[in-house]
């Protein structure tokens, strides 16, 4: 094995490094160090902070948020398949037809249930 074959991607490796690394001291060296209370104090979605930090949510948030994020995967499980369609052949389309038949079993599941109805 020759290891001049990976001198470029080294190379590569340490110049990102080096400019990342620029990049976040020019930035340390260019920002305000003026610091106030205001500046500092905790800021979100456009008005201040309200009740305690320990404040209950409703269920439903976390229920939408983890299905989101469970049929999003699913769904980037689909891009890897559209490229290698040609050669996967007629057993891979039958593996991915059931895999979407699952999915939108849970999604039929999840809907029934109302778990994506929000008040």
């Amino acid at each position: 094995m020759n290891l001049q074959q990976y001198f470029s991607v080294l190379l590569f490796i340490l110049v990102s490094i080096v400019i990342g690394l620029g990049l976040l001291f020019v930035g340390y060296l260019l920002s305000p160090k003026k610091y106030t209370e205001e500046k500092s104090s905790p800021y979100e979605c456009g008005f201040e902070n309200f009740g305690d930090a320990r404040m209950q949510f409703d269920i439903r948030y976390y229920l939408v948020a983890i299905l989101f994020i469970l049929f999003d995967l699913e769904i980037a499980f689909l891009f890897p398949w559209a490229i290698v369609q040609d050669l996967i052949g007629t057993e891979g389309f039958i593996a991915v037809m059931l895999f979407l038949f699952i999915l939108f079993v849970g999604f039929f599941y999840e809907w029934k249930k109302g778990a994506i109805e929000w008040e």
